[in-house]
């Protein structure tokens, strides 16, 4: 490899790293902001509409999965990724203006401006979804696939998780107590902070020149399609399962935490919402720092299937725990308050919880690394159905919290057991390639 070569997969690397971390800043949005919207009159105590933008946001991922995997193949990665930062801000900026439009009228009972707001989080689904099309198969190409490929995963997941921790904290120190005077204009703070990343990553990735690490024979016959890999198919069902355990696990603790009726955590109403925000934010900081040491560091050296191993038993055992574990039974945790660090006793279940960062931190780069190991010319495509069924992450919180409606938070959590149930089925025997007959170059 030339010289010349090194320092373009380096530029590459650096800058698909920092788009990893847009992802995880938009999408975190969702849940913090759901407190507020589940506060407002008409929407009040209900976690299933809280929920309902974070719905939104990964819908998009429905519709453009596919497309976003086709738009790679025919722009590539630079164009794809512009595109998507351009579609980035819009959304930012329709969320921003559901402060301003519809406020005070009503569709229905529900107020006219959630509407806008969710029309927001739909269009950001669309840019976050073309970017983690971009990232995730660049960097196991440039990595040449396997550990070393899952490593380069694992390492631009670590800074993912680093804006995903600062997201919620940032937007529950923002909210303070919660009432239903509490509106979206109180975190416009952090909206104008999207937007201002968003243009400026525009600006400096138009100057960055990148190659695709893959250059495709014009005569190249697709024969097949990743569909025919077992692994793959078992693969994308498993990533559709994770996302909607890595957003529904501290998405519902946060809405469980700033809950102030006697479902909640029982928490001081006037810093609840803060709390909830900084705990579900350390549950992102514990999945930077999983990342970091499992798979940034150990990522090239131990195998997917045995990190995701692992993880999922560890998490199975500490989801049980949680539900089982007693709302009077407090620990306590270092969380920011609102004006200073401090000591904040919590139910039990919330470190429980949080724990799982750890757990969940490792599992998107194993899922995709498994699952796209041995697709060859079919990788791309493969991409954007993996892409497509990162829907997950809207459907499953949405059925948890309408468990947690119906019941209790913790029970909702069943949701999350099966979840990780299945993945360690699929990390155990489904991940195994059995179509090795099938032509990929």
């Amino acid at each position: 490899m030339s010289q010349q070569q090194k320092n373009g997969n380096i530029i590459a690397i650096i800058t698909m790293i920092f788009l990893f971390g847009m992802i995880a800043f938009v999408t975190n949005l969702a849940a913090p902001i759901g407190v507020i919207w589940k506060n407002q009159p008409g929407i009040e105590g209900s976690s299933t509409w809280g929920m309902m933008g974070n719905m939104m946001n990964f819908l998009a991922y429905l519709f453009m999965g596919i497309p976003a995997g086709k738009l790679l193949t025919k722009v590539g990665y630079k164009k794809t990724a512009l595109i998507a930062i351009a579609v980035g801000f819009i959304g930012v900026f329709i969320q921003y203006l559901s402060g301003i439009i519809g406020v005070g009228a009503t569709i229905g009972t529900l107020p006219a401006n959630f509407f806008v707001y969710l029309l927001g989080a739909f269009v950001c689904g669309f840019s976050v979804c073309m970017l983690n099309t971009v990232v995730n198969p660049m960097l196991n190409l440039i990595g040449g696939g396997g550990k070393k490929g899952n490593q380069y995963i694992q390492f631009g997941g670590t800074f993912n998780s680093l804006t995903g921790t600062i997201t919620p904290m940032f937007v529950g120190a923002l909210i303070g107590e919660v009432t239903k005077d509490t509106a979206i204009t109180d975190v416009n703070l952090v909206l104008f902070i999207a937007m201002a990343v968003f243009a400026a990553a525009f600006i400096i990735l138009s100057f960055i020149p990148i190659a695709d690490p893959q250059k495709k024979a014009d005569n190249l016959v697709y024969e097949s399609s990743p569909w025919h890999f077992r692994h793959f198919v078992l693969g994308a069902i498993a990533i559709f399962v994770y996302v909607g355990v890595e957003i529904g696990i501290p998405g519902t603790l946060n809405f469980f935490l700033a809950d102030t009726t006697g479902k909640g955590a029982g928490l001081d109403p006037v810093t609840a919402a803060t709390i909830g925000g900084f705990v579900a934010g350390t549950y992102w900081f514990l999945m930077l720092c999983g990342r970091f040491v499992f798979g940034s560091v150990l990522g090239g050296k131990i195998s997917s299937k045995t990190l995701m191993i692992a993880a999922c038993t560890i998490g199975i055992v500490l989801v049980l725990c949680a539900m089982f574990s007693s709302v009077e039974t407090r620990v306590s945790m270092p969380v920011f308050t609102g004006s200073s660090f401090e000591m904040v006793k919590v139910p039990i279940a919330a470190l429980l919880l949080v724990l799982c960062g750890i757990c969940t931190s490792i599992m998107w780069g194993s899922i995709f690394n498994l699952a796209v190991e041995g697709l060859g010319k079919y990788t791309e495509a493969a991409s954007g159905i993996f892409m497509m069924l990162v829907v997950g992450g809207g459907v499953l919180p949405l059925i948890q919290n309408f468990i947690a409606d119906a019941s209790t938070y913790m029970f909702s959590y069943i949701v999350i057991l099966l979840g990780l149930a299945y993945m360690l089925y699929y990390a155990a025997i489904g991940s195994k390639n059995v179509n090795k007959d099938i032509k990929i170059d």
